[in-house]
């Protein structure tokens, strides 16, 4: 145990700012945080936990503003301060004062401010793939909980990007952060266009595309791996657009006939399993 009297605790209590009212402005970019994730916050984000912020300070791509942490966590966090660049605020406050800016009780207890880089533009993102790729593709996932766990599915099977329509949800909301584990701020993504100019793309970028469906053609465990693999994922219940399936190979992950399909982050974790480098059959291995 730390003794107060140590240098670590010396140092702590030099390093942040102890606030006892809510109201405070310098803590505005925290305040009712839930219904700051309805709206644009021009490429700010906020991160919740400490794994997340573990993710947050190991990626260069994204810089954090500042952090808010409960006083009963804020031992435990020496390293992860010490990492962060002695310019960003560290606010410490009370639970009680904690749960009144969040407006809403925040077990975690610990949130940070992210800012992103300029994000990565679709042909960007695809004209710096590898030979040997993975790539997730979404299209109209509009459920933050879906694309959190679409990410950290992503992650565990070592995807190289997730390339989303414009009708697909933020994956820099805080619950879709959150549920991601922080892969969200792991996987190199782009959320731009349609789902039609993203097919384009990564067609004459050489890669095999596979439009996962109920309804599919070709049993997943059936389907050939590709060096350049895409994978497509529609949103729960309509899938993906009719027009598209008749023109892409389609494939299903087959399952039993008396029960409705599985949930589509479920699906992508067997779809990401089938083709990752870690199956025997996968893209990697030819």
């Amino acid at each position: 145990m730390t003794s107060s009297g140590s240098p670590d605790c010396q140092w702590l209590e030099r390093r942040v700012t102890r606030v006892s009212e809510a109201g405070d402005e310098r803590l505005a970019p925290y305040r009712n945080v839930r219904e700051r994730d309805l709206v644009g916050r021009a490429g700010r984000f906020i991160a919740e936990g400490k794994v997340v912020l573990n993710v947050l300070l190991s990626n260069p791509a994204f810089a954090v503003e500042s952090l808010l942490i409960l006083e009963n966590r804020l031992v435990g966090l020496t390293e992860q301060l010490q990492r962060c660049p002695a310019d960003v605020p560290v606010f410490c406050v009370s639970r009680e004062t904690m749960d009144a800016i969040a407006g809403f009780p925040m077990h975690r207890g610990i949130l940070a401010v992210g800012r992103r880089s300029a994000p990565h533009s679709l042909q960007m993102l695809v004209e710096t793939l590898p030979e040997k790729a993975l790539v997730v593709v979404l299209c109209g996932i509009s459920n933050h909980d879906n694309m959190g766990s679409i990410f950290r599915n992503a992650a565990a099977f070592e995807a190289d990007c997730i390339l989303m329509d414009e009708t697909s949800c933020d994956p820099l909301y805080r619950k879709a952060i959150r549920v991601s584990v922080g892969a969200a701020l792991k996987v190199p993504f782009a959320r731009q266009g349609s789902i039609e100019t993203i097919v384009d793309g990564l067609r004459h970028a050489g890669f095999e595309l596979f439009a996962l469906s109920p309804s599919g053609k070709t049993s997943i465990y059936d389907a050939e791996p590709s060096p350049r693999t895409a994978l497509l994922l529609g949103t729960e219940g309509e899938g993906l657009p009719k027009a598209l399936l008749q023109q892409l190979r389609t494939v299903k992950i087959p399952m039993s006939g008396s029960f409705d399909s599985l949930n589509v982050a479920t699906a992508s974790g067997i779809a990401l399993s089938r083709f990752s480098r870690f199956s025997s059959l996968g893209r990697r291995g030819l």
